[in-house]
């Protein structure tokens, strides 16, 4: 199975709207102000970005867990 640099970003792309918006709310939750929440979760949205596609793309070089069919 080869997987492609696109789906890397796609999957990277959909990841990081679910968990930056879960840092938000945290940060809403955690300061009680929803701008907090925001500032929070934009600053996280670029690092994290680039993070997990650099983590998957090393994954993808590891055969750790697979089978051959």
């Amino acid at each position: 199975m080869k997987v492609t640099k696109l789906r890397s970003i796609l999957k990277t792309i959909s990841w990081r709207i679910i968990g930056t918006l879960d840092t938000m709310a945290l940060g809403w939750f955690v300061t009680g102000n929803p701008l907090m929440g925001l500032k929070i979760g934009a600053l996280e949205l670029f690092t994290k970005f680039v993070l997990y596609y650099f983590h998957e793309r090393l994954w993808l070089q590891s055969n750790f867990g697979t089978k051959k069919d």
